[in-house]
């Protein structure tokens, strides 16, 4: 089941949903918006943590959310790149957020085929939050855990 903006309100103030820090203006009807906390762009090695920069078209580039999500042992999500930025021409790897977690998430992104600005601090993707039926029985820490509690960018060599 996919949680509304207010069984998301109702997570976050009984503690089974973290968001560090937490704007109501980021909260949409079935999701929370993400925002830039920091892009590291492989190709010139720039490691950005305020203001703008610009993509360069066809290049690698990495954004750490700035939001500092946690995860209870019966809630899962899943990332959408907002559409704003998929219209620019920017592809990003998703995937699931598993239960257990707590930690920035680094997103992966190219930007196909013209050159992109991107500002810290502005909302890129949306997280939506999922309750799972039960109870999972490791959760993610217990599971593999490689990014609990990350802040930034954490890339795998």
């Amino acid at each position: 089941m996919i949680l509304s903006d207010r069984d998301i309100r109702m997570m976050v103030e009984g503690g089974e949903i973290e968001i560090h820090p937490f704007s109501e203006n980021n909260l949409t009807p079935n999701g929370y918006d993400l925002s830039i906390g920091e892009i590291y762009i492989r190709k010139t090695n720039e490691h950005v943590k305020e203001g703008r920069v610009k993509i360069p078209p066809l290049t690698w580039f990495a954004i750490s959310t700035k939001e500092f999500i946690g995860l209870s042992d019966k809630i899962t999500a899943q990332l959408w790149i907002r559409s704003s930025y998929a219209r620019r021409g920017i592809f990003a790897s998703f995937g699931k957020v598993d239960a257990g977690f707590r930690g920035t998430l680094t997103i992966s992104c190219f930007s196909a085929d013209r050159e992109v600005e991107l500002e810290i601090g502005d909302r890129f993707c949306q997280i939506v939050f999922e309750l799972l039926k039960s109870k999972v029985e490791k959760t993610y820490d217990k599971r593999s855990g490689h990014f609990q509690n990350q802040r930034g960018i954490k890339l795998v060599d």
